[in-house]
């Protein structure tokens, strides 16, 4: 055996200690378990409703809102025919609030977490905009005024690829670590909570912080219901959404 330079055997170690630092560096956070309810526990759908009235279900002029069905211990979504989509709702309302969610989608399809929705959708949003040119755990106004859209990365074509945005709540990891941190096809947890009118969101991708938002006004409506969706547009009748293990804990009660 050849004997190893030392300048080899210091690059080496270096190597070792910068991986090691990598993956020690995601600033996975301490969250607080207690005080949640399940409002979905995968063996029905009692206590959620499909909505037929956003904008996502044009093109079944308003008389379905996509497809959902309760399939392997999951809420299940795709379009019902190309191009309709729509959301499921808690029948339950709420005002100040987090929200646990477990998702397993498709790459491909558009979807999202609404907080505080109606039945047209109109909600502040998780983004789970689960595409290339995409995002997770961005917040974005749907169907509100303001123009809110807020994201510090964007999906590229592989999945396990990013690209960091300039935001105003920086990426609070380098995109070198997101095949550390997501594992597509395998259940991730999806966090938000809101809080106040104007609200103040935070979302966490597997508890690692991803964005703090503050609204300016009162724009929206103070409570509403949790909701779960499939964007219109295109065809993805043959794609998947999946969420899991829905939680909830009401806050300033």
């Amino acid at each position: 055996m050849k004997q190893l330079s030392l300048s080899c055997v210091i690059s080496v170690v270096c190597v070792l200690v910068m991986g090691t630092s990598v993956r020690a560096e995601l600033p996975v956070e301490k969250l607080d378990d207690t005080g949640f309810e399940t409002l979905f526990d995968g063996s029905s759908l009692r206590g959620w409703h499909v909505s037929t009235q956003t904008g996502h279900s044009n093109a079944s002029m308003h008389t379905s809102g996509g497809k959902w069905q309760l399939l392997d211990g999951a809420i299940v979504g795709s379009q019902d025919i190309p191009g309709n989509g729509g959301i499921i709702l808690t029948d339950r309302q709420f005002g100040d609030f987090e929200v646990i969610v477990e998702m397993k989608n498709d790459y491909g399809p558009d979807s999202g977490l609404f907080l505080r929705s109606n039945e047209r959708g109109q909600a502040y949003q998780y983004m789970v905009d689960y595409h290339n040119n995409g995002n997770l755990a961005g917040i974005y106004g749907e169907g509100l005024s303001g123009r809110i859209h807020r994201q510090n990365f964007d999906l590229l074509q592989e999945v396990t690829q990013i690209r960091k945005r300039e935001d105003a709540f920086p990426l609070p990891i380098t995109p070198e670590q997101w095949p550390q941190l997501w594992k597509h096809g395998e259940w991730n947890e999806l966090r938000a909570r809101i809080e106040g009118n104007p609200p103040a969101i935070h979302t966490w991708i597997n508890r690692v912080k991803f964005m703090e938002f503050k609204d300016t006004e009162a724009r929206h409506q103070p409570a509403g219901s949790i909701a779960l969706q499939v964007h219109g547009g295109g065809d993805y009748t043959k794609q998947f959404v999946r969420y899991r293990n829905v939680r909830v804990k009401a806050l300033n009660q």
